[in-house]
């Protein structure tokens, strides 16, 4: 098998686990955020800072890549990870969040979807099998299978709909599926209704994947039914399997995310928010473009040892921004990136010290009263 987890701990007071996640590029430890880099490249950031934030997965899109440059084009680089020179691990998703997303542009049916890009209006049809062609050429180390992603809020018959056509592609994408160097993960679907996501995961566990994305959340829905839905389901999802919340990347939901069992996460967040000058700190959001910190020659973030903190001011930040410098925004995503990555080092840290809760509480304490 290609990808498998090792459990090495699981904390006393909640479903929190420690792991190893054994890849063909290297193995990294569990819990973990993936870095977007959405067009083979986590934007503004060399895949050498990337990794200096301690970024050690990332995460690629498959729709992006298929539209620019071509997967044949990469295929013939060498695969994703010669083509933007990332030595670490590498998952890419299938583009279902992103065709689905495109609203009138597609049309869904049951051997597929067809839908006009968002760079030209061209005309492309993505079917299960078409997915897994262009994933394995793109050569990731975890591809995910093609799924219907239902919206926030949707009845109760989409969803279960969409749940159906979810397990029929997932049963073709395993057909279709052939590259033994890359795992196959499948998604779990069922919208807010723990009935339909138990119906899920139980048909998607029965086809035996190496490991399970829960995707359809984060998409509006208030953060407490995300909660209650993960509440239901992970209990039922295999121990021995990676867990993957889809979607979800804001620090609050990351530690309630661990606490409940998940090993993986992905997020645009902390890369999109950077880009609009708002960063992470110990005391919540700071949004340093604001005029406030024009004269403010403070560190983004006082507790902050990246090297943004180290070495540049709030005001200075804030001029590079104001000023359209790409500078501004490469330091604001640094920060957030690094910011994220320590914050899941110290999860693991309070798994193992069994002391998880305690550390939520202290960590949200600080964080929501900024």
């Amino acid at each position: 098998m290609p990808v498998k987890i090792t459990i090495e701990k699981e904390e006393k007071h909640t479903r929190a686990r420690l792991g190893k996640l054994s890849t063909p590029h290297g193995e990294v430890e569990t819990p973990i955020f993936m870095p977007v880099g959405t067009q083979a490249t986590v934007k503004t950031m060399t895949p050498e800072e990337v990794w200096e934030t301690g970024g050690r997965l990332i995460l690629s899109n498959t729709y992006h890549l298929y539209l620019r440059p071509g997967h044949e084009l990469v295929k013939q680089a060498g695969g994703l990870h010669k083509f933007m020179n990332w030595h670490g691990p590498i998952l890419t998703d299938s583009g279902g969040f992103q065709v689905f997303s495109l609203g009138p542009l597609r049309t869904i049916s049951e051997d597929g979807v067809e839908f006009r890009s968002h760079i030209d209006g061209s005309k492309h049809f993505f079917t299960p099998e078409k997915v897994m062609e262009i994933e394995e050429a793109l050569g990731a180390d975890i591809a995910m299978a093609f799924d219907e992603c239902a919206p926030y809020p949707c009845e109760k018959e989409y969803a279960l709909a969409a749940l159906e056509r979810t397990t029929r592609w997932a049963e073709r994408c395993q057909k279709a599926h052939k590259r033994q160097d890359q795992a196959l993960f499948g998604i779990i679907q069922g919208g807010v209704f723990n009935d339909l996501r138990e119906r899920s995961a139980r048909e998607l566990i029965a086809m035996d994947f190496p490991g399970y994305g829960i995707g359809g959340l984060s998409v509006g829905e208030p953060k407490e039914l995300m909660y209650d839905v993960l509440d239901h389901l992970i209990p039922i999802m295999p121990k021995d399997k990676p867990r993957y919340l889809m979607g979800v990347g804001s620090p609050d939901c990351l530690i309630e995310g661990v606490v409940r069992g998940v090993d993986m996460f992905d997020c645009v967040l902390p890369t999109r928010i950077a880009r609009n000058g708002t960063v992470f700190t110990q005391k919540g959001k700071l949004t340093v473009r604001n005029a406030e910190y024009a004269r403010d020659f403070r560190p983004m973030d006082e507790q902050c040892d990246c090297c943004a903190c180290r070495n540049y001011s709030r005001a200075y930040i804030r001029h590079l921004i104001k000023a359209d410098e790409i500078l501004g925004i490469r330091l604001t995503t640094i920060h957030n990136l690094h910011f994220i990555q320590h914050l899941m080092g110290k999860i693991k840290e309070a798994i193992r010290q069994d002391r998880l809760l305690e550390y939520r509480e202290e960590f949200l304490a600080h964080f929501n009263a900024g």
